[in-house]
């Protein structure tokens, strides 16, 4: 028997796989019982930052990346495009609609049992186990396991704000792309003396207490709005609020621009493109009003910060993600310190791949090192203090890119 603990991206993905190839999955999910800070449902992939999976473009890492996952056969990936949502260069999703259809899917597959219980530990038995649980670990679990393996490790993240969509003031805001690529974006302009007041009121805004919280731990690509905006007077202007690229119907620049995207494929839903944040809420209200278009908008998921915790693969995996003290426990998503949707969905496929092995009665394999996906799995086994890292070309050749081959070669 093979257990999946955790229904996020990484746990969906590899529950499907196992599944689809005549394996028995009990898929065990602590939501609805137990919540965490940050789900709002109790569906499997639920997205809880953003609805974006970042970039389709074969030139951009995250783009490879997918490249490599379509051949690879991903659930997760088929899915996402199925309910794609314009998003310029990025594959932009309905969240509700994207969930909505994964957990459908897992439900009604026949050699899969759904456990809605929070797993505090994993029992000794023969089963396989795989421990998906993500970034919001349950905090009884992730005691277990740092008593078990000896490893662990934090950094803070947060989450941007959704809006109701009839609460924008259509006449203050335009839609545009990059450069004139399509008009998938809601852009609220600012003048100079609008975005030098919106700083102030946001660095002086009143935030929310997190336990423990370190600005040295901050993820760099999830950084709150507040501290970019602390960071100096042109960081958002070279951050989230670029206007490069960016002008309205008249051909008008400005000198800064707030992005909306959408949140939902009929557009009742947007959401402020890059403004994680942990202001109280009623501050939220306050001072994102201040964005020309949003003086009457309605915030119906505040932005909310919260500590993502992971392991560290060197000293407690080996390069097949699984664990060196317990030969029959694996680790797979952001647990095992991968960063974002999609690198967590390839290590979910990448050990899919060596657990089908295994029962096959066929050695583990790792990836070719001249993949994205090979190139990342890599990284992150054998990466000695590991930080969370997400896709890029820094750690891939450009020059020494290779081809990835279909799932069946990899499994058979």
């Amino acid at each position: 028997m093979i257990h999946v603990v955790g229904g996020g991206l990484a746990g969906s993905e590899i529950t499907y796989q196992l599944a689809s190839h005549g394996y028995e999955v009990v898929l065990h999910e602590m939501r609805p019982l137990s919540l965490t800070g940050v789900h709002k449902t109790d569906r499997f992939a639920e997205l809880v930052c953003s609805n974006s999976l970042k970039s389709v473009d074969v030139k951009n890492a995250s783009g490879l990346l997918k490249s490599e996952l379509e051949k690879l056969e991903s659930f997760i990936l088929r899915v996402a495009k199925s309910h794609s949502i314009p998003g310029g260069k990025a594959l932009v999703v309905d969240r509700e609609a994207f969930s909505g259809e994964v957990t459908h899917v897992i439900e009604s597959m026949t050699n899969v049992k759904v456990v809605r219980e929070e797993v505090k530990s994993v029992p000794e038995d023969d089963d396989i186990w795989i421990i998906a649980t993500g970034p919001a670990t349950s905090s009884k679990l992730y005691s277990w396991i740092q008593k078990e393996f000896g490893s662990g490790a934090h950094f803070f993240d947060a989450v941007a704000p959704v809006l109701q969509s009839d609460t924008i003031d259509m006449s203050k805001v335009f839609f545009a792309n990059r450069y004139q690529q399509g008009d998938d974006y809601l852009n609220c302009p600012m003048d100079k003396e609008e975005y030098i007041s919106f700083r102030e009121a946001l660095i002086n805004a009143q935030v929310l207490p997190v336990e423990g919280f370190d600005r040295k731990l901050l993820f760099s690509r999830c950084q709150p709005i507040e501290e970019i905006a602390r960071s100096g007077e042109d960081s958002m202007r070279f951050g989230p609020l670029r206007p490069v690229g960016l002008s309205d119907s008249d051909g008008k620049k400005y000198y800064a621009v707030v992005q909306l995207r959408r949140d939902n494929s009929i557009g009742t839903l947007y959401n402020i493109v890059g403004f994680q944040t942990r202001l109280k809420w009623n501050e939220q209200d306050r001072v994102f009003r201040m964005i020309p278009g949003l003086e009457k908008s309605r915030i119906i998921r505040y932005g909310v910060m919260h500590a993502n915790v992971y392991l560290e693969p060197y000293s407690t995996m080996d390069e097949f993600f699984k664990s060196r003290k317990k030969k029959n426990i694996f680790f797979t998503g952001q647990i095992t310190g991968v960063e974002g949707y999609v690198e967590s969905v390839a290590s979910a496929i990448f050990v899919a791949i060596n657990v089908i092995r295994a029962f096959n009665g066929k050695n583990h394999i790792t990836l070719p090192s001249n993949t994205m996906i090979g190139a990342l799995m890599a990284y992150i086994a054998h990466t000695p203090n590991l930080k969370p890292m997400y896709a890029n070309f820094g750690i891939l050749n450009r020059k020494d890119v290779g081809e990835i081959g279909n799932l069946e070669e990899f499994i058979s």
